[in-house]
């Protein structure tokens, strides 16, 4: 994006560069963060050899994806005493029964003037084992990007039409959900057939044999967007998410959620958006089926917002720098 004014407002350095294409929540956070913060006539950079107002740092897992760490903010951060530091939460080692990422979170966030968690359930999840709720901090809930991923040419089924249901995973670990989402293909073999319809996107199992669902392979952007709104709902089963991306999709296409209780952050967004997944699940569904009007109308009222995510973290990095 070419700089459109003579002298940025401030510089950010961000740890994590945009690539193209899809490359997870992360890489969307960093992607629209980047864009947003321009367009208000900042400066973003991606390392920290030169001047920067105020550091922005995240992780992508345990991976080598992010240009610095926090050892090099916190030198940085001695050599600049007004610099501040805004951190980014999205992940602990439940989710993938790793026993690193708790502690990588724990000693990165001692550069931390502020911290940013992407769920509640995650906050609360770190602030039973490390983190001081009394810290600055926030929640601010991932949201996808609105250029893509938006409800409109979405509709209800039709008198008679099988409702289509929906979920997308760019892994294929049986945590993601597939034991449900294989549960719902059973059904709609069985007792729901010509109720429903299942679409899986992405990639799944390789010992998982699909009775009745539609598969696609991996998809990502207007792609993407544009087979979700071909359906009517969404389900996640993914267990202990953080705050998950895929979640945020499907809802800002316009899909109410039917979601499972261990589910974590997500938990957050189907309270409001959708319906949880019971013992009965064949019930589930049937319930959700005659809900989805009101729970769509409920959604369009007030989705998840990939630009209003982008200006939440905006304001609090502009405040940052402001009050240095």
């Amino acid at each position: 994006m070419a700089f459109l004014f003579s002298k940025p407002v401030a510089t950010v350095a961000l740890n994590l560069k945009p690539r193209s294409g899809s490359w997870g929540g992360a890489n969307q956070w960093t992607s629209q963060l980047a864009r947003f913060l321009q367009y208000n006539g900042w400066k973003v950079r991606f390392d920290l050899n030169g001047e920067a107002d105020v550091i922005v740092m995240t992780h992508t897992g345990l991976s080598n994806a992010t240009t610095f760490g926090w050892e090099t903010v916190d030198q940085f951060k001695k050599n600049h005493p007004g610099v501040r530091c805004l951190h980014r939460i999205n992940d602990n080692d439940i989710r993938k029964e790793t026993s690193e990422m708790d502690d990588l979170l724990a000693s990165s966030s001692r550069v931390a003037d502020h911290t940013v968690f992407v769920s509640q359930w995650l906050r609360d999840h770190h602030a039973a084992r490390w983190f001081d709720a009394d810290r600055p901090h926030s929640v601010i809930t991932p949201g996808a990007d609105a250029r893509f991923f938006h409800p409109v040419g979405i509709r209800l089924p039709k008198s008679g039409e099988p409702v289509r249901i929906v979920t997308h995973h760019w892994s294929d670990n049986w945590k993601k959900g597939f034991d449900i989402y294989r549960d719902i293909d059973e059904l709609i073999a069985g007792p729901l057939a010509g109720c429903f319809e299942l679409w899986v996107i992405g990639r799944w199992p390789s010992d998982l044999k699909w009775k009745s669902a539609r598969t696609f392979g991996p998809a990502s952007g207007d792609k993407l967007a544009a087979l979700l709104r071909q359906c009517h709902g969404y389900v996640s089963a993914s267990r202990f998410e953080p705050g998950a991306m895929h979640v945020a999709e499907g809802l800002q296409c316009g899909l109410p959620l039917l979601y499972h209780r261990d589910s974590g952050g997500t938990v957050e967004q189907g309270r409001r958006y959708g319906m949880e997944i019971s013992e009965d699940l064949e019930k589930t569904m049937r319930e959700f089926h005659s809900a989805l009007p009101l729970l769509r109308e409920k959604l369009l009222s007030s989705p998840p917002s990939g630009s209003r995510m982008a200006a939440e973290y905006f304001a609090l990095i502009q405040m940052l720098v402001a009050a240095a």
